[in-house]
């Protein structure tokens, strides 16, 4: 007990470090002096969204993920498609599943009015996520900010920049690698998985087409399949139904995905594959057996994740509306 004790201790501490020096460009309070409630006021957004709908949350920390895996953190997931380009919100892989832009578009409106021109939607992003993280269970950490925000977006790209729910382990673990994470960082961002849902779609094929020799996946919990078959009907034309990614908590930041997967009760083939691998399978059971520690290593890979492919400097810009680029 102590040793585990003495183990989550040291990983805030590098929570702090990672926070405070991982980018020296970036810097944890980056609008103190310029804008010092830039963090209230997108907090107090988060927090009225989430008692108004819990699912918002996981909404934001995806759309934080989807951002920061296509063209890096630079709030290019939020610009909207004009009748020349199809933007990446409009992608198969962010539309209709990908939420939360209401509250970007809240928070950011409330800023301009106060400090205008000066705080970015990307930071703004970064914000929502590290808030939901908190206000769902999870530890709190320091943002590095001052990104700026792209002038790109383009949903062609998120086909090669996020990974799908039907990847295998060994194509998460390059994926993340060209990324700049380590497979035991794939690991613990996968655990984002504990909070939201997912539509149907993004599983069906396990329930009814796994391959060619069988419709169901055989390392799927025949019970849980059974229930996943009630809630997505072969042949089901619905594309917003939904299920809860961890039906026993799906509003916790907590280590329920790991001990669903332990259960052969991940959702998507990407969830239950970390059990194909010796080195993943072991991260799982950690991770079951401590939320705690989960929690420590996820904030401090969202830190990490929050550093991916920035801009800043006179690079890209500072959008008063987050949804178009300035003109």
């Amino acid at each position: 007990m102590r040793s585990r004790k003495l183990t989550c201790a040291s990983i805030n501490f590098i929570v702090v470090l990672l926070s405070q020096s991982v980018h020296s460009q970036l810097q944890v309070g980056f609008y103190g002096n310029s804008c010092s409630l830039a963090e209230f006021i997108v907090k107090d957004e988060v927090r009225n969204s989430f008692f108004r709908d819990q699912g918002v949350t996981a909404g934001l920390v995806r759309l934080h993920f989807h951002d920061c895996f296509v063209r890096g953190c630079d709030a290019s997931v939020l610009i909207d498609s004009t009748p020349s380009n199809k933007a990446e919100k409009d992608s198969p892989a962010n539309n209709p599943s990908l939420r939360g832009f209401e509250v970007i578009d809240n928070a950011k409106a409330r800023l301009e009015a106060i400090c205008k021109g000066l705080v970015s939607c990307a930071d703004i992003v970064a914000f929502a996520a590290r808030d939901s993280v908190e206000l769902t269970g999870g530890l709190s950490y320091g943002v590095p900010a001052g990104r700026r925000d792209g002038k790109i977006s383009l949903a062609s790209e998120t086909l090669t920049d996020l990974p799908p729910p039907s990847f295998n382990v060994d194509q998460l673990t390059k994926f993340f690698s060209n990324k700049g994470f380590t497979q035991e960082e794939m690991v613990t961002l996968s655990g984002a998985h504990t909070i939201g849902r997912s539509h149907c779609t993004s599983f069906s094929n396990r329930l009814y087409n796994f391959n060619g020799t069988t419709n169901q996946d055989p390392s799927l919990d025949a019970i849980y399949a059974s229930q996943l078959k009630q809630q997505c009907p072969q042949g089901n034309t619905n594309p917003n139904l939904v299920v809860p990614m961890d039906p026993s908590s799906p509003a916790i930041t907590d280590a329920g995905y790991y001990t669903n997967i332990l259960a052969n009760r991940g959702l998507f083939t990407s969830d239950q594959t970390l059990m194909t691998n010796a080195a993943t399978a072991n991260q799982v059971s950690q991770n079951a057996r401590s939320t705690m520690l989960w929690r420590s290593k996820f904030a401090a890979a969202m830190v990490k994740m929050g550093q991916l492919d920035v801009l800043m400097g006179n690079g890209g810009e500072i959008r008063s509306n987050c949804r178009v680029i300035n003109s």
